[in-house]
């Protein structure tokens, strides 16, 4: 069985494209906090490449941005290419079978206050490690009817 659940922030705002067959797709990266804190007592995070095709890529691009919170269910898929140095580069990303949203569009801003960078601000991705659970204040469950995404 090849499942994959995550939970966790866009890293930056999902760019929509095409394919030769006008296919719509994005992809995009979402930071996921590990379960335990380094020696340092720093939260890491893993950054997982995930794509997203036909209607559910439109969504994601025009109703998403950086450091929005989603649940990503899918697939794991693997890959390789040649570089234009001729070096095979070998890739994995989760293709997505849904993609929710689980914050409203302005629920980030409303009433914040600002004391510096947010935790959630993931502009060097690969380097950032996050201090804080990014769900600890994420409140009640949120329902999401599966056709919103249709």
């Amino acid at each position: 069985m090849n499942r994959v659940t995550l939970v966790g922030r866009l890293t930056a705002k999902p760019e929509l494209r095409y394919t030769g067959s006008n296919l719509p797709y994005a992809r995009f990266t979402v930071a996921v906090n590990r379960n335990f804190r380094n020696n340092d007592g720093q939260t890491e995070a893993d950054f997982i490449s995930v794509i997203v095709w036909r209607k559910q890529a439109e969504n994601v691009c025009n109703f998403l941005d950086k450091g929005r919170l989603v649940s990503v269910d899918g697939r794991l898929q693997t890959g390789s290419y040649t570089d234009k140095d001729g070096n095979r580069r070998f890739t994995t990303d989760v293709v997505a079978d849904s993609v929710q949203f689980l914050e409203s569009k302005n629920s980030r801003s409303e009433g914040a206050v600002s004391d510096g960078p947010s935790p959630y601000d993931y502009q060097d991705a690969p380097d950032v490690n996050v201090s804080e659970d990014p769900f600890a204040d994420f409140g009640d469950s949120v329902s999401i009817d599966d056709n919103f995404l249709d």
